[in-house]
C-alpha cells in the first residue's frame, strides 16, 4: 500500500522533468515531491572551490582545492590494498591515498592526466603533504573555477551532491519562482526578492562570507524566515475565517446551578481566572464555534475553569465530553468534577479502557441517551462505538499529548456538515507568547498568569547523589511530621523495562531504609485498577512515601504531599521537571523539591538544573525550554500535525513574526491569489495538516 502511494506520488509530480525514477524516490524521502520544493531546500552549508591554492602554499587540516598533474597512480598495501597517487603543480609534490577505490578509478587517473582536488592536506609518514579521500575530476586546459561557492545539501543514503545540485539546478530553470509579495510589500518590509533569494542562497557568489550565510544573519535568511511565517499565518488565518462557515449552539452564561456552584466552591476566582472564564463564556454564548486555548501554569486552576464551561454547555441541553491523555488523570478529574457537580444533579460519567466490558456498555448506553451530561475519559472517548445524543462542548486537557485524528475523531461526534461543537484545549505547559503566536493563530488563547492566594512558593534544591544520606534524614523528619512523600524514578527511555526494574528495586531499598513507614509503588506497567488503588491510599494518606515514575507527571492532586525527591534529574527535560515539581505544594504548608543528581553533568543538563533551580514561573522555564530544545517538542509537534518551521525561529524572529500576522489578513483579502501561491510554495498538500 505504502509502495502504491509512493509510486502515484512520483508519477504525478514534475519532478519526473528534472530528475530519473532513481533519483525521485530518494528525493521523496527529503520531503521533496515537487520541482518547487526544490526551490526552498536551501544548503546546509557552503565550500569554496573559486580558487586553487599551490601545494606549498596550501594551509593543512582546512577543506583546500589544489589543481595538478598526476605522475603515477599505484596500488600499495600499508598494511591493507589501497590507491596511492603522487600529484605535482609548480611548487611541489603531493600525495593522494584512497582506501576504498575501483580499477575504473586507477585508470582514470594514469599519468598526465589534469585534475581539480579538494580536501584537507596533512603530513604523512614520509614528510609528504597526502590527501586522504579527497574529492576529484577530471579537467581539460580550458575548464574555468567557478565564480559561485559550491553549495553541500542534507542527503539520504544513495544521493550523492552531484544528482541534488543537477536537480536543483534544472528545478531553478523549470519552477515558478516568480514572487508573491508585491513590489512595496519588499520595500515597507526592506527585503530582497524571492527570485534573488533563491539564486544567491543557492549559489553564493565567491566574495560572500560563507559564514554569514550559515549564520543565517543575511537578508536572504530574513526573507526565508518572514516567507515560512507568512505561510504558517496565511494557514492559521484561513482555519481561524473557516469558522464563520459553520455553526455552533448558543448557550448561554447565566444559569442559576453556576450560582450555586459558586456559592460551595469554598473559594474565590482569581482575576486570571475571572478573565479566562469572561472569555469562554463570551465565545460560547455566539452562534461561532469556539476555538480557544487555556493555558496556565501547574496549580492555576485550570479545572475549575473547564468545569465552569461544562455547566454552560449542559444547563443549554447538551453533553460535555473532557478528554486527558491518562487514566490517572481521568480519575482525577472524574473525582473532583463529581464532587462538583452531583450535588447540582448533573450525571458525570467516567470512561477509560480500563473498564469491564459491563460498566463500558452501561457508560455507553448513558452517553447515548444523554443520561450521562459530562463524561470525563481517554482515548476511548473517540472510538467508533461511542455515540453522544448531543455533544455541544469538547475539552480537551493536555492537547499536545493527542494526535490530530485522536482530536478529530472526538469533535467530530458532535458535528455535522453545517454544525460543530465549542472546543476548549487545556494545557499547563505554558508556551512562550512567540510561539503561541506563531503555531496557535488560529485559536483564541487564554491565559491564567497568576496562582491562587495562600499558595507557598515551592523550593528548589540541587542535591549531589552523594549526599543521599541527608535526604533520607529529610524524608524520615518529614513522615514523622505526618506529611508525605514523592520519590520519583530516573528516567530511562531506551528501556521502559530497565525502567520498570529500576522502581521496583528503588521501592525494596527505600522499603529497607524506612521499615518503619509504609511505601506504595505505581508504574505505567500496573493495571489501572492496581493504580488507582495505590493512588487512592496515598491520597488518604495510609501511604507515607510513594516510589514513582513520570506517570505522576499531570493531574495527580495530594494536598498533603510536601516532598518529592526526583532522582537522576539531569536526564529529565525542563517541562517535565516542572510538571513533576507541580505535584507537590498543592496545600498550606511549605514544600520542597529535591533534585538529585549525579557528579558527571554534560553541558546541557547543567543548564537545565540551573535554570529549573532558579526559576518557579513556568513561562520562564518554557521560555528556556524552548531555547534549549526548540518548538517542536514543547508543542508536541510529532502529535499536533502543525507543519514545522525550518528556516524561521520564533523567539529570534519575533519581530517578523508580528510582520507576518500583520500582512496575512490583507493578502487573503485584497490578493488571494498571491496567498494561495504563497501558502502552496511552502506547504502544498501538506496544509490539510493544520487544520485541528
Amino acid at each position: 500500500m505504502k509502495n502504491r502511494a509512493v509510486n502515484s506520488l512520483l508519477q504525478s509530480s514534475d519532478l519526473e522533468k528534472i530528475a530519473t525514477p532513481a533519483v525521485r524516490g530518494k528525493l521523496l524521502k527529503l520531503g521533496i515531491s515537487r520541482s518547487e520544493d526544490l526551490l526552498t531546500f536551501f544548503p546546509v552549508r557552503y565550500e569554496d572551490e573559486t580558487c586553487v591554492f599551490k601545494i606549498a602554499e596550501a594551509p593543512q587540516r582546512e577543506p583546500v582545492q589544489i589543481e595538478v598533474t598526476v605522475i603515477q597512480a599505484k596500488v600499495e598495501f600499508r598494511p591493507r590494498r589501497q590507491l596511492v597517487v603522487s600529484v605535482e603543480d609548480a611548487t611541489g609534490i603531493a600525495s593522494l591515498r584512497f582506501l576504498n577505490f575501483y580499477p575504473s578509478q586507477q585508470r582514470m587517473l594514469e599519468a598526465g592526466v589534469r585534475i581539480r582536488v579538494v580536501g584537507e592536506f596533512r603530513m604523512n609518514r614520509q614528510r609528504v603533504r597526502e590527501m586522504v579521500h579527497p574529492r576529484y575530476k577530471k579537467i581539460s586546459a580550458e575548464d574555468e573555477l567557478p565564480t559561485t561557492l559550491t553549495p553541500v545539501y542534507a542527503t539520504t543514503k544513495g544521493l550523492g551532491q552531484a544528482s541534488i545540485r543537477k536537480a536543483v539546478s534544472r528545478a531553478f530553470a523549470v519552477a515558478d519562482h516568480s514572487d508573491t509579495l508585491l513590489p512595496f510589500h519588499l520595500h515597507e518590509l526592506g527585503l530582497p526578492s524571492f527570485f534573488e533569494t533563491v539564486k544567491t542562497l543557492h549559489w553564493p557568489q565567491a566574495d560572500v562570507d560563507p559564514a554569514l550565510l550559515q549564520d543565517r544573519r543575511s537578508e536572504f535568511w530574513a526573507r526565508l524566515s518572514f516567507d515560512e511565517l507568512l505561510a504558517q499565518q496565511l494557514i492559521m488565518r484561513k482555519n481561524y475565517d473557516k469558522r464563520e462557515l459553520y455553526s455552533a449552539p448558543i448557550m448561554s452564561p447565566v444559569n442559576q446551578r453556576m450560582e450555586l456552584f459558586f456559592s460551595r466552591l469554598g473559594f474565590k476566582l482569581t482575576n486570571a481566572q475571572e478573565r479566562a472564564l469572561s472569555e469562554i463564556q463570551a465565545d460560547m454564548s455566539k452562534c461561532l464555534p469556539m476555538r480557544r486555548l487555556l493555558q496556565g501554569d501547574v496549580g492555576s486552576g485550570k479545572t475549575v475553569i473547564a468545569t465552569l464551561a461544562a455547566l454552560q454547555a449542559i444547563d443549554a441541553g447538551y453533553q460535555v465530553a473532557l478528554m486527558v491523555p491518562t487514566e490517572i488523570l481521568s480519575e482525577q478529574h472524574f473525582k473532583k468534577i463529581e464532587d462538583w457537580l452531583t450535588v447540582l444533579g448533573i450525571s458525570v460519567e467516567r470512561l477509560t479502557g480500563s473498564l469491564t466490558k459491563s460498566e463500558r456498555n452501561q457508560a455507553t448506553e448513558k452517553i447515548k441517551s444523554g443520561v450521562a451530561h459530562i463524561v470525563v475519559g481517554t482515548h476511548a472517548l473517540f472510538q467508533g462505538d461511542v455515540v453522544f445524543k448531543n455533544l455541544g462542548l469538547v475539552i480537551i486537557d493536555e492537547q499536545h499529548r493527542f494526535g490530530v485524528k485522536q482530536r478529530l475523531a472526538l469533535v467530530d461526534k458532535g458535528a455535522d456538515k453545517l454544525n460543530q461543537t465549542h472546543q476548549l484545549m487545556m494545557s499547563a505547559t505554558p508556551i512562550p507568547r512567540s510561539l503561541a503566536m506563531s503555531f496557535f493563530g488560529d485559536l483564541d488563547v487564554s491565559v491564567i498568569d497568576e496562582l491562587p492566594p495562600g499558595r507557598i512558593p515551592i523550593t528548589t534544591k540541587l542535591v549531589s547523589n552523594s549526599r543521599r544520606e541527608e535526604v533520607f534524614q529529610r524524608i524520615q523528619d518529614t513522615c514523622q511530621s505526618g506529611q508525605q512523600v514523592y520519590w520519583v524514578c530516573p528516567l530511562i527511555e531506551e528501556s521502559e523495562t530497565l525502567q520498570l526494574e529500576t522502581a521496583i528495586q528503588t521501592h525494596e531499598l527505600i522499603q529497607a531504609q524506612f521499615p518503619n513507614l509504609n511505601i506504595g509503588i505505581v508504574h505505567g506497567r500496573m493495571k489501572s485498577q492496581e493504580k488507582a488503588k495505590v493512588m487512592g491510599e496515598f491520597t488518604r494518606g495510609d501511604i507515607h512515601l510513594l516510589v514513582a515514575t513520570s506517570v505522576i507527571e499531570v493531574g495527580v492532586d495530594v494536598p498533603n504531599a510536601t516532598v518529592m525527591v526526583i532522582e537522576n534529574a539531569e536526564r529529565m527535560g525542563l517541562s517535565q521537571l516542572h510538571q513533576l515539581r507541580g505535584r507537590i505544594g498543592r496545600g498550606s504548608g511549605a514544600s520542597t523539591c529535591i533534585l538529585l543528581y549525579s557528579s558527571k553533568l554534560t553541558d546541557t543538563a547543567r543548564s537545565r538544573l540551573k535554570i529549573i533551580y532558579e526559576n518557579i514561573d513556568g513561562f520562564e522555564v518554557a521560555r528556556a525550554d524552548l531555547q534549549l530544545r526548540g518548538p517542536g517538542e514543547i508543542l508536541g509537534a510529532r502529535q499536533s500535525g502543525l507543519p514545522m518551521l525550518r528556516y524561521a525561529d520564533p523567539e529570534r524572529d519575533v519581530l517578523l513574526l508580528a510582520k507576518a500576522r500583520h500582512l496575512a489578513p490583507d493578502l487573503l483579502t485584497n490578493h488571494a491569489e498571491l496567498a494561495e501561491r504563497h501558502i502552496d510554495r511552502w506547504y502544498g498538500s501538506r496544509e490539510k495538516f493544520s487544520e485541528v
